[in-house]
């Protein structure tokens, strides 16, 4: 790959792979090797953001435009032309490989600062699974002290949404399948109720009481109990990619004006805003750190949801060159 005068060449310590919310190995998340932290080894001649031994971290895009309306409005991860930090051709025509490697050079306008006071490891998967559940927050306004926002499934995202979403002042509701996660929700997460969304009972006393959704799953998984739970004025926003289209009928989103939307992660003023607030209020996801030679066990263990919430690979540590 050439280098640009822009961009910022970085000895990388850790990656990442990971299971969705809804306990199923997502291989998509495993192989795409994003979510990227390390420190600035060398910089091009141009490069103003950075110096050599500073803290960086690469999410999940490496590259856009520049030029269109997204773009001049910090949402470069809406741009038509937004080049993945893996598998897409950069602007020299090289295909991005990702974090899979020893080092990575980067355009610093890409590259986020991590504060001192966050560890590499935990904050790596705040470059992805935590700017994705922020920038809705965020942009929904679902960010307001004394709203009462639900958050269904706890798993990469959902707990990263769950501390978040207290973090800033809501009353946060745990909506999932599994009666075993409430513990973990209320005691160690933090949340303030736990809802089974299988229990028609707990379902039916919490109709109207929420001001907005954050929907972290994957899998398939019907909506109209969830708007149901909504206020009126209330927001259902969709996180996940499950593999069949949605069934929703429309009167329900009429009666109430209620909102379904959806959302992705944020640009990079947007990102390093998420970081700088997780700094703040000492925000880390739960990690469990794997040297390389043990991914093929981790891929095993994902596929059984044995992990919380993340692995993250000591990539500085472990990743022997090759001969």
């Amino acid at each position: 790959m050439t280098r640009l005068p822009e961009e910022v060449h970085s000895n990388k310590a850790f990656g990442w792979a990971a299971k969705d919310s809804s306990g199923v190995l997502s291989p998509f998340n495993f192989f795409t090797r994003h979510e990227i932290v390390g420190e600035v080894t060398e910089i091009g001649c141009k490069v103003q953001k950075f110096k050599v031994g500073d803290r960086v971290g690469v999410g999940c895009m490496v590259g856009s435009c520049h030029s269109c309306d997204n773009c001049m409005n910090n949402l470069e991860n809406y741009c038509p032309k937004m080049i993945f930090t893996y598998g897409t051709k950069y602007y020299d025509g090289a295909v991005t490989h990702g974090g899979y490697s020893n080092i990575m050079v980067v355009n610093e306008h890409f590259a986020v600062s991590i504060p001192e006071n966050l560890p590499l490891d935990a904050t790596a998967p705040l470059l992805c699974a935590g700017i994705t559940v922020y920038s809705p927050l965020r942009f929904y306004g679902l960010d307001k002290p004394g709203l009462r926002v639900g958050v269904v499934g706890l798993g990469g995202l959902g707990h990263l949404a769950v501390k978040f979403a207290k973090a800033m002042g809501t009353n946060v509701t745990v909506i999932s399948t599994s009666p075993s996660k409430q513990k973990e929700a209320l005691e160690n997460l933090g949340a303030d109720s736990f809802l089974v969304s299988r229990d028609q009972d707990q379902l039916q006393a919490a109709i109207g009481t929420l001001d907005g959704i954050i929907d972290t799953v994957s899998a398939q998984h019907p909506l109209l109990p969830l708007l149901g739970l909504l206020k009126s004025n209330g927001k259902l926003v969709i996180l996940g990619i499950p593999g069949k289209p949605f069934e929703l009928q429309v009167f329900p989103l009429i009666q109430g004006r209620k909102l379904l939307g959806g959302s992705m992660i944020g640009g990079m003023k947007e990102t390093q805003e998420m970081i700088d607030f997780a700094a703040e209020h000492n925000i880390k996801t739960d990690i469990e750190v794997i040297a390389m030679d043990y991914v093929n066990t981790a891929m095993d263990r994902l596929l059984k949801g044995d992990v919380k919430y993340r692995f993250v690979i000591d990539i500085g540590n472990t990743l022997r060159p090759s001969s």
